[in-house]
């Protein structure tokens, strides 16, 4: 790719930024390193990732319920319980499973934030009740975060089958029904409707957001078939050139240590997962 974001990391941080703000400084802080380290599947032996892994475990988890936060208690040096939210905490758990720490005790007990915690409900009348409940509207109101049901559906889709048990399986199928009753990407409520019109194009690395790319990936890795995902692999085919490559429309080039490709052009990344999307929804 002509650059190593490795390096590239290492000497950003030595110049610029704090520690501390390994998630508050979008998008250039160690989390967001780390999501980009593994979706482009970087080399779980090398030690600067191992070293990112373990920064993150100690600095970001909380150490109580296990989930992960957006900021560090100033008194356990751990992350902040109050700052434990649902997109990061999947988006770490998957992080850290591609990069070689399934096995690992914290990383279990992360896995089991996401099953005792995670909801995927659809507007409920009262949201269920509890400390980890109590916090950001956004996060935990009426209505799921999209996003955090997201990267949840994400970071347990990147479990081997073989090493998943009854209760991971549990929270997947109940995370899956809830994109397949918004047919990925509209309104459950008003299935004509696009709940999010930026669901609808196409970047990478997607960070905290979501998209129908990336959902569809998901699902297709889960070998989950249902008619209800036709329309999103519908919009994903149409977007196809007649060069037969996928175009990114949607990049935080401008706001990470460095860029991968270029907005507006031809994307490898995004016409790779689109085609493994689409040879494997190729009989639905």
């Amino acid at each position: 790719m002509g650059w190593c974001l490795l390096c590239s990391t290492s000497r950003t941080m030595t110049a610029r930024g704090t520690p501390e703000r390994f998630y508050t400084d979008k998008y250039r802080g160690t989390v967001w390193n780390l999501i980009v380290l593994a979706e482009m599947r970087a080399d779980p032996n090398d030690e600067r990732v191992k070293k990112a892994c373990e920064f993150i475990l100690s600095h970001s988890q909380d150490v109580e319920q296990r989930g992960f936060s957006y900021t560090r208690s100033a008194k356990t040096k751990a992350g902040l319980p109050s700052g434990v939210i649902p997109c990061p905490t999947g988006n770490m758990v998957y992080s850290l499973i591609r990069l070689g720490y399934l096995e690992d005790e914290r990383v279990q007990k992360a896995i089991g934030w996401i099953y005792a915690f995670q909801r995927a409900d659809d507007a409920v009348d009262r949201p269920p009740e509890g400390e980890v409940y109590m916090r950001y509207e956004s996060c935990w109101g009426r209505h799921s975060c999209h996003l955090g049901v997201a990267k949840a559906l994400k970071a347990l889709a990147a479990i081997p089958e073989e090493k998943r048990n009854r209760k991971i399986d549990e929270k997947i199928d109940k995370l899956a029904e809830y994109f397949l009753k918004h047919r990925i990407y509209k309104k459950s409520h008003d299935p004509e409707k696009v709940a999010k019109p930026g669901w609808l194009r196409l970047g990478f690395p997607m960070m905290y957001q979501t998209d129908v790319l990336e959902l569809l990936e998901i699902f297709a890795e889960l070998r989950i078939r249902d008619p209800r995902l036709e329309d999103a692999i519908g919009i994903v085919s149409g977007k196809r050139s007649k060069e037969g490559l996928w175009k990114m429309q949607n990049s935080f080039n401008d706001k990470m240590l460095v860029p991968v490709e270029e907005n507006g052009k031809p994307s490898k990344w995004l016409t790779l997962k689109a085609l493994k999307i689409l040879e494997f929804y190729a009989e639905l």
